[in-house]
């Protein structure tokens, strides 16, 4: 086990190390009707598939999307996460998403669902999921923030910071004690204002490793329509911070988080050039 221990790490660590908070962010982490359809859609069922989860928490990905993978394993840091994992049908693997002691192209599908901010390098993070694609084979990474929908500045960002004690006072979700809430916002390294992901990392990072590329920018609960290029609006609290921040709420780059699909070529296949991706979709 090579796990580099940073802040953020560690607070991961603890967080699924409480029983109650563990329970919680299972119950209610990415379990929607919307994220099934989302992820079904750019990623196809699991049916028969070898399927890598990087950073697969509880189990809420497989939870969530069902299905009867050939083999299904689970990366992630946190022990206790793990064991619940494991009861869900995963193989448990104990590794730092950075590096993975797995063999090259063993995946017909790579998972990265809400962990590349919690990486200390997400550059890293993401070239290492891509090592294990099969040719032929999908990464498919969501819930990361892009950036130009969280870059609040001035007013925008003091109402932002100004969020937390009032989350705390109405005790919503993570927020219900500041011991919790304190760990979470510590294990989101770029999960912050000024901080995230963008399409330009995407691109730079997976087309130079025989990939080719598509980024779906989308608001929280959207579905397969995410893939057709929709969007959809951000809830009131977002819309006003990017309003404060002269950030058009609006517009794809106010989407809160960037869905990457992302398709290893085969040997000797061409690259698709952007516009060719888009045509497809």
């Amino acid at each position: 086990m090579n796990i580099e221990w940073t802040e953020a790490i560690e607070a991961n660590v603890r967080y699924f190390r409480n029983p109650l908070w563990l329970k919680s962010y299972f119950d209610h982490v990415h379990r929607d009707a919307g994220f099934r359809e989302r992820w079904i859609a750019a990623a196809g069922v699991l049916d028969d598939r070898i399927v890598v989860d990087v950073g697969c928490g509880p189990g809420n990905v497989f939870a969530t999307l069902g299905g009867r993978p050939r083999r299904l394993i689970g990366i992630d840091v946190a022990s206790e996460a793990l064991e619940h994992a494991r009861q869900l049908g995963y193989d448990p693997l104990l590794a730092d998403a950075q590096n993975m002691p797995l063999s090259s192209g063993i995946a017909d599908l790579v998972i990265v669902n809400a962990s590349l901010h919690h990486c200390n390098d997400m550059s890293a993070a993401l070239k290492e999921a891509a090592r294990l694609v099969a040719p032929g084979g999908l990464l498919v990474t969501d819930h990361d923030p892009q950036l130009s929908a969280w870059n609040f500045k001035g007013p925008g960002k003091w109402l932002w910071d100004l969020r937390l004690r009032l989350y705390h006072w109405a005790k919503i979700g993570f927020h219900a004690s500041l011991e919790e809430q304190s760990v979470a916002l510590a294990s989101e390294i770029h999960h912050r204002p000024g901080d995230g992901v963008t399409r330009h990392f995407f691109e730079s990072t997976l087309r130079p490793l025989g990939f080719d590329v598509e980024i779906f920018p989308h608001n929280h609960r959207l579905g397969a329509n995410v893939l057709h290029g929709g969007w959809g609006k951000a809830d009131f609290k977002y819309r006003l911070g990017q309003r404060l921040s002269s950030i058009e709420p609006d517009a794809p780059e106010a989407a809160l988080s960037l869905m990457c699909r992302a398709r290893r070529r085969l040997p000797g296949e061409s690259p698709l050039d952007r516009q060719d991706v888009e045509a497809v979709i």
